[in-house]
C-alpha cells in the first residue's frame, strides 16, 4: 500500500446497544505513524469505537479498513487481518498461570508461526524496551500493575502489528504507576508507531498526540490538533468536558 493509504479508515460507523445509538456515523482516518488521542466524557462512545476497529465490537453499519483491506465480519481473515492491530486493555488480561516470558511469546509461536527460540529472543527484546528486562522469568501477580501494563504492550509489540490500539491503558493502575506506562507509549510514539489512544491522561495527549479526537453522545464532535483542542475548543461541549477535567 502507499503511504497516502490510511492504515485506519472508518466511513459511516454506526453500532447499537439495543436502543442505546453509541457511535453515530463515525469517519476517522488515522494516517500511517500517527498518534490519534480520543477524548471524551464517560459513555461518550470512545472504548466502543476503539474496539469497532479490530471487530472486537461489530458494529451495524459502515465500512472499517485496516491497511487498505476491508475488515472481514468473522472468519479466518478477520483473525489474521486483527493479528495486525495490536490491542492494550484498561485490565492486563495476561495469563496468570504462564510466566511473562511465556505470556509475550505465546502469540507468536501459535498464530504467526515464530520459532521458540525466535520469539523468546524477540520478547527479551521487546521486554528490555518496556523496561522490565530481568521480570521475564515471573508471573503476572509478582509484578506491580503498572509493569504487568508494560507487559501487556510488550505482548501486543510481539506480533509486530501494523497498528496499537490502547483503551484506557491506566485508569486500572495506581497513580504513581500511571507515568511508567505513558512513557512507553510516548516511546513508541517517538518511533511513528500508528496509535489509537482512548485516555484521560491529557498530559500524554498534549504532548504526544498528533490529532485529538473529542467524542460525545456518540459522535465525534472535535478533530483537531491539541494545541488547538485545549486552547481554543471549538464547541461548547469541548468546553465543558475541559472545564470540568482540567480544574480537578
Amino acid at each position: 500500500m502507499s503511504d497516502a493509504t490510511p492504515m485506519v479508515r472508518m466511513a459511516g460507523v454506526n453500532k447499537h446497544f439495543g436502543a442505546l445509538h453509541v457511535l453515530r456515523d463515525i469517519d476517522l482516518e488515522v494516517a500511517r505513524g500517527e498518534v490519534v488521542v480520543v477524548l471524551g466524557p464517560s459513555g461518550s462512545g470512545k472504548s466502543t469505537l476503539c474496539r469497532a476497529i479490530n471487530r472486537l465490537e461489530p458494529v451495524d453499519e459502515g465500512s472499517i479498513e485496516i491497511d487498505g483491506r476491508p475488515l472481514p465480519a468473522e472468519g479466518r481473515d478477520l483473525a489474521a487481518l486483527r493479528s495486525d492491530v495490536g490491542m492494550v486493555f484498561q485490565q492486563f488480561n495476561l495469563f496468570s498461570h504462564l510466566t511473562i516470558m511465556d505470556n509475550v511469546t505465546l502469540a507468536p509461536i501459535r498464530v504467526r508461526g515464530v520459532s521458540r527460540s525466535d520469539a523468546e529472543s524477540e520478547a527479551r527484546v521487546l521486554l528490555d524496551r518496556v523496561g522490565i528486562g530481568e521480570q521475564s522469568g515471573k508471573y503476572p501477580a509478582q509484578l506491580s500493575g503498572g509493569q504487568q501494563q508494560r507487559v501487556a504492550i510488550a505482548r501486543a509489540l510481539a506480533m509486530a502489528p501494523k497498528v496499537m490500539l490502547f483503551d484506557e491503558p491506566t485508569s486500572a493502575l495506581d497513580p504513581e504507576m500511571v507515568g511508567e506506562v505513558v512513557e512507553v507509549m510516548a516511546d513508541l510514539a517517538r518511533d511513528d508507531m500508528t496509535m489509537v489512544v482512548v485516555t484521560h491522561e491529557m498530559g500524554f495527549a498534549r504532548r504526544t498526540a498528533h490529532r485529538v479526537v473529542f467524542m460525545d453522545d456518540g459522535e465525534i464532535v472535535e478533530d483537531t490538533t491539541p494545541e488547538s483542542f485545549f486552547s481554543r475548543p471549538a464547541t461548547d461541549r469541548a468546553r465543558d468536558f475541559l472545564s470540568k477535567i482540567l480544574t480537578h
